[in-house]
């Protein structure tokens, strides 16, 4: 039977600009394996870090490997995590607290970590968008969203069915709520208009007491109609305002028609690529028009070096036939974001892609891509969130439809919200497709049946 470690109570989260949670409470149990979820920015570190000292000042024994990123030196992204966390496991920790660990971790080391978290005894706390792991490790799921946490017993895909239950009945709640704002407003322009009609005088001076008594009494009951009506489009506007979905991007990507055969994008044979030592050797590999191959391998085989070779960057050195169309017809996006300029605004971006095009249509087609208010497409890419970032690339990709794209581990840190936006963006592309990433549930999502090992 499991014994409680500790509580916490009422604690809360807050920035300058925004609040994350308040007034969170909840109890602790040896065994529990517990994954934070939410939107990027939602508080789901800074939870783990408030966890670590409460922890630390119970005195309570815990292992905590914060988000690993990848490392200029020697050492990939999953080398330094596979040792910090060797390290946090040392101890025998009653509760081990994870951020984002399955980043950069290939599918052998990914199939470690599952193992070791399955073997591991304590408590699990993990911060997570990846649902390999939320299927395969946790039991329980805490929901960072609209300034408070949700808890929900139960795996991901029970808290996917409850969710997308949920959203059916929150959808028809709101046509209901939406035909009650109407009825309201017009119920209340009905009774502007009644009120209106009923102060215009009768100039007969004969009647003239016995109107302006009426009068008054049909103001004051005609007033108080529009006040209670004004009172119920009020409500129904203020929940409204606080109902929030989540949005669906549908992109309008177009290849012309002259682009659309079957035509061989990449053709490399008896290729090698690296730098002061070929890293990639014998390479035979292919792509055509309307293909998705996905490039696998382990951490450190040359994934990203084969990526770099195609796109023809200087870095890389190469031998043997690398037959690539032209770079204009290349559209690349990688996890680092780097094709945005981070000084210059969502529309400045834009503008400088398509030079031609006219205020109305960036406006429209950032609009297509969730950005919609002058304050966010304005608004300078360095301040932008991971998944915003994601979400202008893809918007900059689509405004001239490359024949191929070219997408480097590109759901690392994503929200499972902007994940989902990222997929409904990839799965209507026309082109081909040449994807590094060790989700396979993001591989199966946006139609990927042939790979490359290298």
């Amino acid at each position: 039977m499991s014994y409680r470690i500790f509580s916490i109570q009422n604690i809360s989260l807050s920035f300058p600009q925004k609040t994350c949670f308040e007034n969170f409470s909840s109890e602790f149990f040896y065994g529990e394996k517990i994954s934070i979820i939410g939107r990027n920015g939602s508080g789901k570190s800074s939870l783990l870090k408030i966890l670590e000292k409460l922890l630390l000042d119970q005195n309570i024994a815990f292992g905590s490997v914060p988000q690993i990123v990848e490392d200029a030196g020697n050492c990939s992204g999953g080398e330094r995590f596979q040792k910090a966390l060797t390290k946090a496991l040392a101890s025998d920790p009653s509760v081990l607290l994870l951020d984002e660990p399955t980043n950069h971790l290939d599918v052998k080391n990914r199939s470690a970590l599952f193992k070791v978290l399955d073997r591991f005894k304590g408590t699990l706390i993990v911060a997570s968008h990846d649902t390999q792991l939320l299927r395969k490790s946790i039991s329980k799921l805490w929901h960072i969203d609209q300034g408070k946490i949700e808890i929900f017993s139960g795996n991901y895909d029970d808290y996917m069915r409850e969710f997308e239950s949920c959203r059916t009945s929150q959808i028809a709640q709101l046509e209901l709520l939406s035909k009650a704002q109407k009825k309201a407003r017009a119920a209340l322009e009905f009774e502007q208009k009644r009120a209106s009609s009923s102060k215009k005088a009768n100039k007969d001076e004969n009647d003239r007491k016995l109107k302006g008594a009426m009068k008054e009494k049909g103001s004051a009951t005609s007033g108080k109609k529009r006040g209670e009506v004004n009172i119920l489009k009020n409500k129904i506007d203020e929940t409204l305002q606080n109902f929030r979905l989540p949005e669906i991007i549908t992109p309008k990507f177009v290849i012309p028609s002259q682009n659309m055969g079957e035509k061989m994008l990449v053709c490399v044979t008896n290729g090698s690529a690296g730098y002061d030592e070929n890293l990639l050797k014998d390479i035979h590999f292919s792509c055509s028009s309307r293909q998705r191959i996905a490039i696998k391998g382990k951490n450190g085989s040359g994934k990203s070096t084969f990526l770099k070779a195609i796109l023809g960057d200087k870095s890389v050195k190469i031998t043997g036939d690398w037959n690539v169309i032209n770079a204009y017809d290349i559209g690349f996006l990688d996890q680092h974001y780097s094709t945005l300029n981070p000084l210059k605004t969502v529309l400045e971006n834009l503008e400088e892609c398509v030079p031609s095009w006219s205020h109305v249509d960036l406006r429209k087609h950032l609009n297509d891509f969730l950005f919609r208010s002058n304050e966010e497409v304005m608004t300078k890419v360095q301040n932008l969130s991971g998944g915003e970032k994601a979400r202008l690339s893809l918007a900059l990709i689509a405004s001239k439809t490359p024949k191929l794209l070219i997408l480097d581990e590109i759901t690392n840190n994503l929200d499972l919200e902007t994940k989902k936006h990222i997929i409904e963006i990839l799965i209507v592309y026309p082109g081909a497709m040449i994807v590094v990433s060790h989700d396979e549930d993001f591989l199966e999502a946006i139609h990927i049946k042939e790979s490359l090992m290298l």
